[in-house]
């Protein structure tokens, strides 16, 4: 048995072929598809059972922007332990024990959230072991999903991490739109019992694939410094360079080449990542204020009992990604052709973000309406799910495919998890917003009204975004991209 062989956990069968998928993706699809329907269970359900159920003694309005508050900070919290899981896993673990070990952690979250309905202090504690597991997770699973193609399948990769957010997608579909109806039907109890299921259910599926996965383990490089170490290193060291010489020079004085050249990879990466925060600001509104604004709109009646009403649609979001992304797939080469212009990962990055804050325009109007006093229909918020929804799969699954092909070999888990604080930082803008505004309403006068629901701050985040988005395509225009790098256990023939 070879070492590669030993590392995969596998017998060596002869090289793969260039065009098939690898065989252990299907556990990790498998996985993914569960383990999302289990997050976006739990989160599909939040608005109104902490707005309606947890804070129904406070004012209405109070009620709408305490949810607000508590859903974005459980989510900033959520992505921010990312950093976590790629640190145990880059530093300690490898990424298949960190996704099976604090897989449990998650499974222990989803039990505390269901035997404590009707506890706030229960909800705090659910959702902080559901944040610590899904977070810890996440730069491992996306990352484990590349490490399973050799060096002749890297052509497979933006077509894998496409099927890898259709089946985030796929699971997060059928969750919202079965979670809020069994709640509705058996109450929350059981509704945030059968996301703990499903969870239960993806770490069995991950576990099962453990004679198939290729596992790289932490490298001797990573194990003996970071992007962290390196660049403390050469900070400290600055006031005794020499003249002429870079921070990276400096550094180069305590670390091999190889480890300067990774720790040097992470920060134009990071360049283009700062932008992107602000999307999320946008995007994760649509499990909060979004769901607040369809309450006060009139649901769609579908066969007898069920309905598409405020939290249903929420599905209408992962419904359009599982259509878009094979069409976009389909669609990039031929614009390309078409145009002569290269259709660049940062290019459908930067339409992404212009894309989401024109559909922060269309939420402003509907909420104009909505506040006037019409009986809006719920479908109306069916054109700024659309613009959000192409917005996104522009830009989050092509900085899936980003991040990982920019990524040193050594930071490849670090990369992912700094991908994933962007979510967190964008969640964290929303808080911070609604407080301000909340604060100023409230100092105002004769006024009164939710801060965060309301058609001029939905106004406000389209402003701010398309300012963003002029930024980031400055920063896109000078940003220098590297070829895909893969571990020495990939390299192997």
């Amino acid at each position: 048995m070879s070492a590669e062989a030993e590392a995969a956990g596998r017998p060596t069968e002869g090289k793969t072929a260039a065009n098939r998928w690898p065989p252990p993706i299907k556990f990790i699809i498998g996985n993914e598809a569960c383990e999302r329907f289990s997050y976006y269970g739990i989160r599909g359900i939040l608005a109104l059972y902490i707005s309606e159920v947890l804070f129904q003694y406070l004012p209405k309005d109070e009620g709408k922007d305490r949810a607000t508050e508590i859903i974005h900070l459980w989510v900033f919290a959520n992505y921010f332990s990312a950093l976590l899981g790629g640190w145990l896993s880059d530093k300690l673990w490898g990424r298949y024990y960190t996704i099976l070990y604090v897989s449990l952690v998650y499974c222990l979250g989803n039990l505390v959230l269901a035997a404590s309905v009707g506890s706030a202090w229960g909800l705090y504690a659910g959702l902080a072991l559901v944040a610590v597991g899904s977070g810890g997770i996440k730069p491992c699973v996306s990352a484990f999903c590349g490490d399973q193609f050799r060096p002749e399948q890297s052509a497979l990769l933006q077509k894998a991490y496409g099927l890898f957010y259709w089946s985030i997608n796929f699971g997060s579909f059928f969750s919202f739109l079965l979670i809020p109806w069994i709640k509705d039907k058996w109450g929350y109890r059981l509704a945030f019992g059968v996301p703990g299921l499903l969870m239960l259910i993806a770490t069995l599926i991950f576990w099962l694939g453990r004679k198939y996965y290729r596992r790289i383990p932490p490298s001797s490089q990573t194990k003996s410094a970071g992007f962290m170490k390196v660049t403390w290193y050469a900070l400290a060291k600055m006031g005794r360079r020499k003249p002429g010489q870079s921070i990276w020079d400096v550094a180069r004085q305590g670390f091999s080449e190889r480890e300067v050249d990774a720790a040097r990879s992470v920060g134009p990466v990071l360049a283009v990542f700062a932008p992107i925060t602000i999307f999320w600001a946008l995007f994760d509104q649509t499990s909060s204020t979004w769901v607040m604004q369809g309450d006060k709109m009139v649901p769609v009646a579908l066969f007898g009992q069920f309905k598409i009403g405020a939290e249903q649609m929420q599905s209408m979001n992962p419904a359009l990604v599982m259509v878009l992304v094979p069409l976009m797939l389909w669609l990039y080469p031929r614009l390309e052709k078409l145009t002569g212009i290269r259709v660049s990962a940062l290019r459908r990055m930067g339409a992404g973000l212009v894309l989401a804050a024109l559909a922060y325009v269309v939420v402003g109007l509907l909420q104009t309406r909505v506040d006037a006093g019409a009986q809006l229909n719920v479908l109306w918020q069916t054109l700024p799910y659309f613009m959000l929804t192409t917005g996104e799969v522009l830009l989050s699954t092509t900085g899936l495919e980003f991040a990982f092909t920019q990524a040193a070999a050594e930071m490849k888990s670090t990369i992912m998890s700094f991908w994933l604080v962007t979510v967190a930082i964008g969640n964290l803008y929303v808080p911070i917003l609604t407080k301000l505004k909340s604060s100023l309403i409230h100092a105002a006068a004769g006024q009164a009204g939710s801060a965060s629901v309301s058609a001029s701050t939905f106004y406000l985040y389209a402003g701010l975004t398309l300012g963003v988005a002029f930024i980031f395509m400055l920063v896109a225009m000078r940003y220098k991209e590297r070829q895909l790098e893969l571990t020495s256990a990939q390299r192997c023939p």
